[in-house]
């Protein structure tokens, strides 16, 4: 299983090496690629002799998402100026939340946040957030739909750093329409987890969706040469590297 993983591979409840989930990124890429549940990648992963839980799978999940994206990170594509916001609804418990997305007029993920609502707050969160993993660069459009709550947040993001001034603001249903369908790998892979259970798990698993969505997008470089044919799993090694 690699360099730290335990010889015995029933791994049981416990959280294993990251060397032990390296060498189960295949499985990543079934999270991703195919909608399956927790419960599904149980019985693929009993094929390789590694016996957990849909329990553990999902410890496994809060404990490495945030380590995969710290190291994606490092390897990010710079995207374009021109964003195109909008929002989407997410079945939580114990009520509706809902998920911010932003990609560019090329369709390539800006950045996503999951919250509890949709007001203004809400709106000003995601949109620190995207400037802030962007920095320095700032969007010279952004582009969102008809809720009012992200216009008035982009306003008061102007009273408090006049550099918003600059960035020009469109309402437009049309050109939103990129980030719409780009909706679909995400929700898309919720529906067969029915719904989330806390707003803790579908933080961590949005984020990890997102994170698959984007590497499948090819929005990561490797440095010069041919990487562009690299297999995934090549592209998972080097990253996590």
């Amino acid at each position: 299983m690699g360099p730290g993983a335990p010889e015995n591979p029933r791994v049981g409840g416990s959280i294993p090496p990251l060397a032990t989930i390296n060498s189960l990124n295949f499985q990543q890429l079934f999270i991703g690629h195919f909608r399956l549940s927790y419960r599904d990648l149980v019985s693929l992963m009993a094929g390789r002799e590694v016996h957990v839980t849909h329990t553990t799978i999902m410890r496994w999940v809060f404990r490495f998402v945030p380590e995969y994206e710290r190291r994606w990170n490092r390897r990010a594509r710079p995207v374009g100026s021109s964003w195109r916001v909008d929002e989407t609804y997410i079945h939580t418990r114990p009520k509706m939340g809902y998920l911010y997305r932003a990609v560019d007029k090329q369709g390539k993920t800006v950045d996503s946040l999951f919250q509890t609502g949709r007001g203004i707050a809400a709106a000003v969160a995601f949109f620190r957030k995207a400037l802030a993993f962007c920095a320095p660069r700032w969007p010279r459009k952004i582009t969102l739909d008809g809720h009012k709550p992200s216009h008035l947040g982009l306003r008061r993001l102007r009273r408090e750093d006049h550099r918003w001034k600059y960035v020009l603001v469109r309402r437009s249903q049309y050109l939103n329409n990129v980030v719409e369908q780009d909706h679909r790998a995400i929700k898309g892979r919720c529906r067969s987890m029915l719904s989330f259970k806390s707003y803790r798990t579908a933080t961590i698993t949005l984020a990890g969706l997102e994170l698959v969505h984007r590497i499948r997008k090819r929005q990561f470089k490797f440095g010069p040469g041919r990487w562009t044919f690299w297999s995934l799993k090549k592209q998972w090694d080097t990253a996590l590297a």
